[in-house]
């Protein structure tokens, strides 16, 4: 029988990373290990740390939960890197605020 999902929220590779974590790897089927390694490889922080950096994105920036997931996922290092998740270029943000992404993310890097 076929589970109902109760509700969906977005993670970051962190969340995901954790999640499968525990679980237990025993435990997870091909595609779920799959999704372990791929979250291994490329979390670029940890999951404690994406929260935070999710939420002052959200917060101080004014960014929305899915450009700021989407930013903690690939932890841009340039302005025009960080373009690219805030509206493909077509939300005009001041460079100077830019900047102080840029550096927010700079501070919180593995």
């Amino acid at each position: 029988m076929p589970r109902k999902a109760l509700r969906e929220h977005t993670l970051t590779v962190p969340e995901v990373k954790k999640a499968l974590e525990l679980i237990g790897e025993d435990k997870l089927d091909q595609f779920q290990r799959r999704s372990l390694d791929y979250a291994s490889k490329f979390a670029k922080v940890d999951d404690e740390k994406a929260e935070v950096i999710v939420d002052t994105l959200k917060d101080k920036f004014g960014l929305d939960e899915e450009e700021a997931i989407q930013i903690v996922n690939c932890m841009p290092e340039s302005i025009e890197e960080i373009r690219v998740f805030l509206g493909g270029g077509r939300k005009i943000i001041e460079a100077s605020k830019l900047q102080e992404i840029l550096s927010f993310l700079d501070d919180n890097r593995k």
